[in-house]
């Protein structure tokens, strides 16, 4: 039987929505954020060179739009909620609900379950970590 950890990361109404907060615990920082009322959290480490990707700016997904020959019509930001975390190291970006490395899908952050309960966010930490 595995034992885990919950460590409690703040009360809800403690981190707004599009906001985060990085904790440290068990050795490790990991930054916890809210989106659309949802939670994720990752380790503060980048997996291009280590550096504290929880840390950066959090922007809207950016596309580049073509027109009808395929020809770059410019850079802008996409409609919608999506948003990235964007690490202050190197400027590799991630999906702030999957983790994925927008432009190379198996690089990614390493995630851990959120639970909410009683008004309050904790992250749950594996056993063997």
């Amino acid at each position: 039987m595995s034992i885990v950890q919950e460590i409690f990361v703040a009360a809800e109404n403690e981190i707004a929505d599009g906001g985060r907060k990085v904790i440290e615990a068990g050795g490790i920082a990991i930054g916890v954020f809210r989106d659309n009322g949802a939670y994720y959290a990752w380790l503060n480490e980048c997996p291009h060179q280590g550096g504290p990707v929880c840390q950066g700016v959090m922007v809207r997904r950016v596309e580049e739009r073509l027109d009808g020959e395929r020809r770059s019509a410019g850079i802008h930001y996409a409609a919608g909620d999506d948003r990235n975390i964007v690490c202050p190291w190197h400027g590799f970006e991630f999906d702030m609900r999957t983790g994925r490395h927008v432009g190379y899908s198996p690089m990614r952050l390493r995630g851990y379950p959120v639970k909410v309960r009683d008004g309050a966010i904790y992250v749950v930490l594996p056993a063997e970590r």
